[in-house]
């Protein structure tokens, strides 16, 4: 028969088994899960209240919260991406039609003024006839069709795992609303930790994800803000169209807000436009694209009760490290930390102080020395008593 100590090894060993088998297990699910965590904490005291005012049904407010998700945030983006796939697809189809029907005159006659004076100026000091070079783009055309089929099938095979993981997020964070409460109470039972760190710890982990949620969304309504006022200094057409693709576009932090103010710039520099152009440029890297640097630790020190610089700096070193994902993860982890590092100084704290600290009161009045009670004595003077301090003769 094994001994207590050999089979509380092999039970150890048996745990870090099953560990990694889940962690292979959840690893696809896992930003899904993730992101879903995060929104079910961030919208906890919604979910809270809305639950009271349906009579308790957890479920019903469950649905509503994720159905507000799918239509505030996840149908817009889908329909802005299929815009741009479809618009950039016409355009493709369009320079190859014109070419293979017209020829590159056909397709230089329908370039705006100055392009097209500069595309007719490169024509003429070409050596080859226009002919030859007729010939020489539809070959492209045709032998690019193949790469071009290729890189639709990579872009269709993207979404379609993005759709996978953005319902596999919403069903997570349907399962996290209903069951969220049953989970903490099941995590805090199993937890090593005295009773109450646990808690303490997923609270901060609550708080931390509200604010930089809060933050990023404010953030993006910030640049397109900011982008907005340009679109009109500038006079771009259909300023707000471009001022919503701003803000969706703000939310990827892999995308940015600048890139669309630069696409601005690009559309009125083609459109015979160069000193707006150069002031959306301008615009766009210096106002637009610093407000995230400045605006988002701003806002996300309020809710993580940190200083601007550590907000700073976790967001920057969680986007380097992780990713887009880090933006989230960063601040987590340094909210992780400073959450643990202040549970050990209250909980596992010095039993003795430290040279030079000062004594605190202790329990009836008195005061303590790293736990040890000082004698105290009863003023001439105001009739309080207060501690007696020893001297360095009283030592020896």
């Amino acid at each position: 028969m094994a001994s207590e100590l050999t089979a509380r090894r092999i039970f150890t060993g048996l745990i870090l088994l099953s560990i990694f088998l889940l962690a292979l297990v959840i690893r696809p699910f896992a930003e899904a899960f993730f992101f879903a965590a995060v929104l079910a904490a961030a919208f906890h005291g919604l979910h809270k209240r809305l639950t009271r005012r349906l009579r308790g049904r957890a479920n019903v407010s469950a649905g509503i919260l994720t159905t507000g998700v799918v239509l505030a945030l996840l149908l817009p983006l889908g329909g802005l991406t299929a815009f741009v796939v479809t618009e950039v697809t016409e355009g493709a189809q369009f320079v190859t039609r014109t070419v293979q029907q017209e020829g590159v005159s056909g397709l230089v006659e329908r370039l705006p003024g100055p392009v097209r004076k500069t595309a007719e100026g490169l024509m003429k000091r070409l050596p080859m006839a226009e002919q030859n070079l007729n010939r020489t783009l539809q070959e492209q055309v045709t032998t690019q069709g193949g790469t071009a089929a290729k890189a639709v099938t990579g872009a269709v095979a993207a979404t379609g795992s993005l759709a996978f993981q953005t319902i596999m997020m919403l069903i997570a964070l349907f399962f996290f609303f209903t069951d969220g409460k049953r989970l903490v109470d099941w995590i805090e039972s199993v937890s090593p930790l005295r009773r109450g760190q646990t808690r303490e710890i997923m609270r901060e982990f609550r708080s931390v994800s509200g604010a930089v949620l809060l933050s990023s969304v404010a953030t993006a309504g910030v640049q397109a803000a900011a982008a907005l006022i340009g679109y009109v200094i500038a006079r771009v057409p259909a300023p707000l169209f471009f001022a919503g693709l701003t803000f969706f576009l703000a939310l990827i932090p892999a995308v940015g807000a600048a890139i669309v103010v630069l696409a601005a710039a690009a559309l009125m520099f083609f459109s015979g436009h160069p000193w707006a152009a150069l002031f959306l440029a301008i615009w766009g890297t210096v106002v637009v694209g610093l407000v995230d640097n400045v605006v988002k630790p701003l806002l996300a020190k309020r809710g993580m009760h940190q200083h601007g610089a550590i907000v700073f700096f976790a967001l920057l070193g969680g986007l380097a490290a992780f990713g887009t994902v880090g933006l989230l993860l960063g601040p987590l982890i340094v909210a992780f930390f400073l959450a643990l590092v202040r549970i050990w100084e209250r909980d596992y704290g010095r039993s003795t102080p430290r040279a030079g600290d000062p004594a605190t009161p202790g329990p009836g009045g008195g005061t303590t020395d790293g736990g040890r009670k000082l004698p105290t004595a009863r003023s001439e003077a105001t009739g309080e008593r207060v501690p007696l301090t020893p001297t360095p003769m009283d030592s020896h």
